[in-house]
């Protein structure tokens, strides 16, 4: 049966969860443009922006677990609505700013909580209940892809809005495409109409939150995949909070940065969609190492070359398809591993790993540019643990598949 007849009565909510996670995740990746024009203007640090959004992170990643839980309870669309609402509220913060704690509490604990509601476990949540397990993966990727091309329009129009207007009307211009997130949650909730399949009636679906927790950390591939996942987090935070700042300082033109992020967001697209693909034949968990694996090598090129306007499109080609593609290869194997019942709240353990790497990457990577006064230190270390990572991931794949799950019946 062709893939769009299957997929036709449940494009609403795959539209909606696609468009709210391009947002959520468009925007977010697009803070990094402001630093230095809002660091100079209301005097704070590049540290202290860098803290703000290390504390963005945090949030996402220690609540996106409640974040899942309560869907369980109030279903999806009250979550997601609740968090786009607070997404508008924390940029809006964000471009009223006039010193640190405002920056903390808008583009830090506000749009942090939104994340967790909006983001991709809770978009990936959706749309894996949303469709039948045998085009599972590939929709992940449609989703997952759909959702990176947010950084194609968010990126180029928060530079131009900035370099003709400011930093203020930047944001404030993120604000206004944020209110279309309200509508998207909307749509993307109409699947709390959908009963769970049958199918799931005999995973942990019947088990307890605190049951479903010792489920999942009692798997071992599990425990893997979310130790190797806070290197996921910190490559890709380190480059969306410090690129534009690492170009600055090389002295490339500022438009620069808007157009790299824009290339990433681009092959993020083609990224999703291989590795959705690539997930619906070949093991998932084996593919994210060879993910991190990638990265580490595709970082250590870039930075040790001098930086110029081809290289650094390159780079952000090659890093976007790479990008990505981890949503739905993760999605994918929570599903398989425990269900659909509490997919969102135990990918939201596993998120909490990569929050943990983001943070570092962002924040680590502001104090050691602040105290040795370039980002070499900051992408070696990210390249050493990126290696690790990978390759550990991969050997556990290949040689122990995941455990069969516990059964509660």
């Amino acid at each position: 049966m062709p893939l769009l007849q299957v997929l036709r009565p449940t494009l609403p909510i795959l539209i909606g969860a696609s468009v709210m996670l391009t947002l959520s995740m468009g925007l977010r990746q697009s803070l990094g443009i402001f630093l230095q024009p809002l660091t100079r203007d209301i005097g704070i640090s590049v540290s202290d922006f860098t803290l703000a959004l290390a504390v963005q992170n945090l949030a996402w990643g220690f609540l996106q677990p409640l974040a899942g839980a309560l869907t369980v309870r109030h279903g999806f669309r009250p979550v997601m609505i609740v968090g786009s609402l607070l997404y508008i509220a924390g940029l809006a913060l964000m471009a009223t700013a006039n010193g640190l704690v405002s920056v903390l509490i808008g583009g830090g604990l506000l749009i942090g909580t939104s994340m967790a509601c909006t983001a991709a476990a809770i978009a990936m949540s959706v749309a894996t209940r949303a469709v039948p397990e045998t085009v599972r993966s590939t929709v992940l990727g449609i989703v997952s892809g759909a959702g990176s091309l947010g950084a194609l329009l968010s990126a180029p129009l928060g530079q131009l809005l900035n370099q003709g207007f400011g930093w203020r009307i930047g944001l404030a211009g993120f604000v206004v495409l944020a209110l279309v997130m309200i509508p998207a949650a909307w749509y993307a909730g109409r699947i709390d109409r959908i009963p769970l399949p049958e199918a799931a009636a005999d995973d942990i679906g019947d088990a307890t939150a605190a049951v479903a927790m010792k489920t999942a950390f009692g798997n071992a591939s599990f425990v893997v995949m979310t130790c190797a996942y806070l290197v996921c987090g910190m490559q890709l935070v380190f480059l969306t909070t410090h690129l534009p700042s690492y170009l600055a300082i090389c002295g490339l033109d500022p438009m620069l940065s808007a157009q790299t992020l824009g290339m990433i967001g681009g092959f993020n697209v083609l990224g999703s969609l291989f590795f959705g693909w690539a997930g619906q034949r070949w093991n998932k968990l084996a593919l994210l190492g060879a993910i991190y694996i990638l990265r580490s090598i595709a970082l250590a090129w870039y930075f040790t070359l001098p930086a110029t306007p081809a290289s650094t499109l390159l780079f952000g080609a090659i890093m976007g398809f790479l990008w990505m593609g981890v949503g739905p290869l993760v999605a994918g194997a929570v599903a398989e591993m425990f269900g659909l019942r509490w997919q969102a709240m135990i990918q939201g353990l596993a998120f909490m790993s990569h929050q943990i790497g983001s943070f570092l990457g962002a924040y680590g990577g502001g104090v050691l540019y602040d105290a040795l006064g370039s980002y070499t230190m900051a992408w070696r270390i990210g390249v050493a643990l990126g290696l690790a990572g990978g390759v550990v991931q991969v050997a556990f794949a290949l040689t122990r598949p995941p455990a069969p799950m516990l059964r509660t019946a």
